[in-house]
């Protein structure tokens, strides 16, 4: 426990890493508010993720929820031909979840009255054994610790690191997601129970089952999920990321706002070249969006008596599996160096911030050696090893 009665902690973000921090630091001791800048409970259809140990381990190991209750379940990882046939297949048991699906236990198990929405943070200034916090519309409030999980786009990094900025990796996330139900048998019968991928030259997509968006986890019930990496040059990547009202958007174009012309380049190139069960996947998916593929790493991750968790301090390339795995770790080591250095935030946070580094940039290297491999170098092989998912490495 903390050293003095219940200290104040302000999680800005209440996403997926910022509820799971939240949560930890709360069961330590900690009187813990979450600052959310949506003024609506947080939503992001058709965001499917494969959940690692770490991902799971609160609902798990805090609140007893089975995890089979929450995400799917595939026993094969299988690359396929353009022809539909299995060029590599292997055993290898993976769960996987939908972004809503693992909010939603997170955020229920939050006290309601401590979420608040609509508060943008625009400023934090760190005093001796404080941090000031300051919101749009001009409040201010104080915490004895600031934990930052503000995403990719992070206010708060700007503020400690405005040296650092996204990098652009060269490729875009086509992604979507079918319901089962609406698929042929033979696609079905080819999908729903492995990690299936094809590799295309400068390119690669994965498929996999994920929750339905009313949760349900079983075969036939479920959604299946597409992610496809397609190479887009820098100098050509804000015009694909103007919307369908002529709107330059930064990270990311949501369901319905990628322009027609372009949806339908991508179902025609699908057709043309992907395995049948693939390509059927991915010309069904009714709104297709896209997420630019960006590298983000930080010098530090604390400085004073806030820190940068999660995408806030590095994002990584989705390789690995990783993002919200690395996400949940931030909280779990972060409250247990706290709690071994007995509450005193100022020998807590560098040896969280030591251990957090080192994690984080092997994370993204790994992820950008990947990623490269598939989208440029051409060295991206069915089996290899670094494929395997993992946090610390792959299968770890």
């Amino acid at each position: 426990m903390p050293p003095s009665a219940s200290p104040d902690v302000a999680v800005v973000g209440g996403s997926i890493g910022g509820l799971t921090a939240a949560l930890l630091l709360r069961d330590a001791g900690y009187r813990v508010t979450v600052h959310e800048r949506s003024p609506t409970t947080l939503e992001a259809r058709g965001a499917g993720i494969a959940v690692l140990e770490q991902t799971l381990r609160y609902p798990v190991e805090r609140l007893g929820v089975d995890p089979a209750a929450i995400s799917t379940h595939t026993e094969w990882v299988r690359f396929l031909q353009p022809d539909g046939s299995t060029a590599y297949a292997e055993p290898r048991a993976y769960r996987f979840s939908a972004w809503n699906t693992i909010y939603r236990v997170l955020h229920d198990a939050f006290p309601a009255e401590r979420y608040r929405l609509g508060r943008e943070l625009t400023g934090f200034r760190s005093r001796e054994r404080c941090v000031e916090l300051t919101f749009a519309g001009g409040e201010t409030c104080d915490a004895d610790l600031l934990v930052c999980a503000d995403g990719i786009g992070s206010a708060s990094r700007q503020q400690l690191f405005p040296e650092v900025s996204p990098v652009y990796a060269g490729y875009v996330a086509w992604r979507g997601t079918v319901p089962e139900a609406d698929l042929s048998g033979s696609a079905y019968d080819a999908l729903h129970d492995a990690l299936t991928y094809q590799v295309l030259p400068h390119s690669h997509i994965l498929v996999y089952p994920i929750p339905g968006l009313d949760g349900a986890v079983e075969p036939g019930r479920r959604l299946m999920n597409m992610v496809w990496y397609r190479n887009v040059p820098p100098d050509e990547l804000a015009g694909f990321l103007t919307d369908r009202r002529g709107v330059r958007r930064e990270v990311s174009l949501p369901p319905g706002q990628v322009r027609a012309e372009r949806v339908e380049e991508m179902r025609a190139v699908a057709a043309d070249r992907l395995a049948p069960p693939i390509a059927e996947v991915v010309t069904t998916v009714a709104e297709p969006f896209v997420q630019a593929v960006f590298d983000i790493e930080v010098p530090g991750m604390a400085s004073g008596r806030a820190c940068l968790v999660g995408d806030a301090a590095f994002a990584v390339r989705p390789h690995a599996a990783a993002g919200t795995a690395k996400a949940a770790e931030d909280g779990w080591v972060l409250t247990e160096e706290l709690l071994r250095a007995d509450g005193d935030v100022d020998v807590a946070l560098p040896r969280w911030e030591e251990r957090q580094l080192a994690l984080g940039s092997g994370l993204l290297a790994r992820t950008r050696e990947i990623g490269d491999s598939s989208q440029f170098s051409g060295d991206f092989r069915p089996g290899d090893p670094r494929l395997v998912f993992g946090l610390y490495g792959p299968g770890r």
